[in-house]
């Protein structure tokens, strides 16, 4: 899932540290790919600061609702359906249509969070905006190989940038979508793949995703 749709998962946490935590894992994959760690490993040098447990909290989150929403039947229907809905659009571009499916539906979930005033956006960033740095840069040192000043560079744009919010339109998601793609791929998007994206992704969700929030109850029941 998505930055907001982890969000929904911590909504209700107090700690802006559990908040940012239940990021983080997409956060540091952001500033490189090859920042991926399993976090039961280092678990054990990370339990002696609250700030630390807190982190770790969300961050044992996020894997659970990535594996409980990646192995269940409303993904593998809609990111099945949705690719071919949207394959055609980018048959002249290098971009695999099964990857695009995956993310656009991620992104549309972000999106009608949003467009029914689930979660407050403006609040997740208060949350991203107070976390301790301090004990933000001593945790991540836990792990080695992670370059501090780089990730908080990377970090402050984030926050700064307010991305998320611009998911309320539509017609923002594609630009999103191609941006990620350009990580993997080479290609320049057109004005008519942006277009065209854009209203393939407003029928689809018209169409076949008035019914998403069940996915939310589905994974809530399921951690509980």
């Amino acid at each position: 899932m998505n930055f907001l749709s982890h969000y929904y998962f911590e909504r209700y946490a107090l700690d802006p540290h559990q908040v940012f935590g239940g990021f983080l894992p997409d956060l540091l994959k952001n500033v490189d790919k090859n920042y991926s760690f399993q976090i039961q490993k280092y678990e054990h040098l990370l339990d002696s600061n609250p700030n630390y447990l807190a982190i770790t909290t969300g961050w044992k989150r996020h894997l659970e609702v990535d594996k409980v929403f990646h192995s269940s039947p409303f993904f593998y229907e809609h990111t099945h359906r949705l690719r071919k809905d949207i394959e055609d659009v980018v048959r002249d571009l290098p971009i695999r249509p099964s990857f695009l499916a995956h993310i656009a539906l991620e992104l549309l979930l972000d999106h009608l969070l949003i467009a029914y005033n689930v979660l407050s956006v403006a609040r997740l960033y208060d949350h991203l905006e107070n976390i301790d740095k301090y004990s933000v840069k001593s945790y991540l040192k836990v792990f080695d190989r992670i370059d501090e000043d780089r990730f908080f560079r990377f970090y402050d744009r984030f926050v700064e940038a307010r991305y998320i919010a611009n998911y309320a339109n539509i017609e923002n998601i594609p630009h999103a979508l191609y941006n990620i793609c350009k990580r993997i791929w080479i290609f320049e998007a057109s004005t008519s793949h942006l277009d065209e994206l854009a209203v393939r992704l407003d029928d689809y969700k018209n169409n076949h995703l008035k019914n998403y929030f069940n996915i939310y109850i589905d994974i809530q029941q399921t951690l509980n």
